[in-house]
């Protein structure tokens, strides 16, 4: 309780907590003279202290106060440890208060950092007058006023932080440094202290690693199903295995290390891998994932499933090429009755078989024509008493039709009359104009097909340039890229004598070959060279960039 101190030299506070590492917190020291005291904080512990009795406690207390209001000093009663207080022990120091004359209480707690500052400038108010009264707020709505503006401030920190760190791979050292003159972050790190902002900021690196971590798995689990389809495309090589057993059979495949990459430190996800630029190649350790493990499932349900369709399809032509219920140009909609059943629906979309369909009336149709023609030029008979370039009357096609009526070959395109009748009307107009323009037969017509014959056979005499100029020697540029010019010029020396003749009509030439694959403005890429003048150049591309190389060049 005094009130003038003199103690030089000496630290001007310190905690039991700090004995005997002094050294290690912030020191200030006692100013030389005397020290005046103006005023004291009476402090309170309100928490249930073990071997501590509170009635004892608040006797100590009253006596101290007693003291303490001698000195004619003001006095502030500080309740402490608020944060773990005692609702009795708040109660009776407030009682204890009451008993004196404008005693005030502050209720504080330093660890929450709850009213700490109102305690000390409520004491500086009662010592200095002039200023204004602070206001006293009980420790549990200051708590909540001080958690909503710690909210607030955390939030405004972590917007700071999110606009500043874009990357895992930053430091705080350097990142703190860029925020120090934010008011964000020096509202926060007032609130919370420095050691709390670093921690919100390595959540935050934290979580932008797991981001990058989780978009580098769908890259690698968007590739997988390809890789499996590339390497393992057949069910009977994998069906029977296990998982184990699949994993070598994949590791044993030539283009396994296309697809995947064999890390010596695993999982990928926790190594450097993360950030590889390797994103082509899956690590094999992924497949060990349960993600992955669904993926191969997959995609072993996938295989049963086009095998099962494919079986599907496979059943239902043979169910067409058996039923005598499909017959030539009869329509789905009759025929699907008799050749669908349950399975076909189960397997494949009804679009499907009627593609199917389709094509094998396709087959129908053209094998019955073709029978129907055979018919008709059994039956030249029919067609000899026709005038020349005269339509035939009805009563005429009524006999044609009479006389083949019986034929099965006739009764097969029963449901394709018009195409019948123009079948015969076409074979009228080949009886009287048997040209091979109008045969029945098209591209088989004999008269076409020897024609083609002999143009492949005899070749028309024609100009040699070479003879007329009286030249020995052939020079040839050969343009393409990516190998062409080189693979077609080794093609035509292979068909050379050793020493690069070629015999053209019996004359015999020196064949000079200048392939060209790269930039034709390099001298090196000339076409023409002071001993090498082309008489010709040919073209070679297989794509459309050597297309465009050609183009270009």
């Amino acid at each position: 309780a005094a009130t003038k101190l003199a103690s030089a030299e000496k630290l001007m506070y310190f905690c039991t907590d700090q004995l005997g590492l002094e050294q290690d917190f912030e020191q200030k020291q006692m100013p030389d003279g005397k020290l005046p005291v103006d005023g004291f904080l009476l402090c309170v512990d309100v928490s249930r202290g073990m071997n501590r009795n509170f009635d004892e406690q608040l006797k100590f207390v009253s006596n101290l106060y007693n003291q303490l209001a001698k000195t004619k000093k003001p006095v502030v009663v500080v309740l402490t440890k608020c944060d773990e207080g005692v609702e009795r022990y708040i109660r009776d120091a407030h009682a204890f208060a009451l008993g004196k004359k404008n005693l005030q209480v502050v209720e504080t707690s330093a660890r929450s950092n709850v009213n700490v500052e109102l305690a000390f400038s409520t004491l500086v108010q009662l010592v200095d007058k002039s200023r204004g009264k602070a206001k006293i707020i009980p420790y549990f709505e200051a708590l909540k006023q001080q958690s909503q503006q710690i909210a607030a401030a955390k939030d405004k920190y972590e917007w700071l932080v999110s606009r500043i760190v874009k990357s895992h791979h930053e430091a705080w050292p350097n990142v703190s440094r860029k925020m120090q003159t934010a008011p964000e972050y020096q509202d926060y790190v007032y609130l919370e202290g420095t050691q709390k902002a670093k921690k919100l900021f390595l959540q935050h690196v934290q979580r932008l690693k797991q981001e990058h971590i989780e978009r580098r798995r769908k890259v690698y689990l968007a590739l997988l199903p390809q890789a499996l389809d590339a390497l393992v495309p057949d069910l009977d090589e994998i069906d029977h295995l296990s998982r184990a057993k699949a994993e070598k059979l994949l590791e044993a495949k030539p283009d396994f290390l296309k697809w995947f990459v064999v890390l010596e430190e695993t999982p990928w996800d926790a190594t450097s891998h993360v950030d590889s630029a390797d994103t082509e190649r899956i690590p094999f350790d992924l497949l060990e994932t349960p993600a992955a493990e669904q993926l191969y499932e997959a995609h072993l349900e996938k295989l049963r499933t086009e095998r099962k369709r494919a079986e599907m399809r496979r059943a239902f032509r043979e169910n067409l090429e058996s039923s005598p219920f499909v017959t030539p140009g009869k329509p789905w909609e009759e025929a699907r009755s008799f050749i669908m059943n349950e399975d076909f629906y189960l397997w494949l979309d009804e679009s499907v078989y009627v593609d199917i369909y389709g094509k094998h009336q396709k087959q129908l149709i053209d094998r019955a024509k073709e029978d129907f023609q055979e018919l008709l030029l059994e039956y030249s008979e029919l067609f000899y008493e026709l005038e020349l370039d005269a339509k035939p009357s009805k009563e005429k096609m009524g006999v044609i039709q009479e006389v083949l009526g019986e034929e099965q070959r006739f009764k097969a395109l029963q449901k394709l009359q018009a195409e019948r009748d123009a079948l015969i009307l076409k074979h009228i107009h080949f009886v009287y104009h048997p040209t091979k323009e109008t045969c029945p037969s098209c591209a088989g017509c004999v008269d076409a097909r020897v024609e083609q014959l002999l143009s492949s056979r005899f070749t028309r005499p024609h100009r040699n340039p070479l003879l007329e100029a009286g030249v020995d020697r052939i020079n040839l540029v050969i343009l393409g890229k990516d190998g062409l010019a080189r693979e077609l010029a080794n093609e035509i020396r292979a068909l050379c004598t050793n020493d690069d003749k070629y015999v053209i009509e019996g004359k015999m030439y020196e064949l000079a070959l200048r392939p060209i694959e790269g930039n034709v403005r390099l001298p090196v890429n000339a076409f023409q060279t002071p001993t090498f003048q082309p008489h010709g150049c040919l073209c070679l591309y297989n794509s459309k960039e050597s297309l465009s190389y050609v183009v270009e060049s």
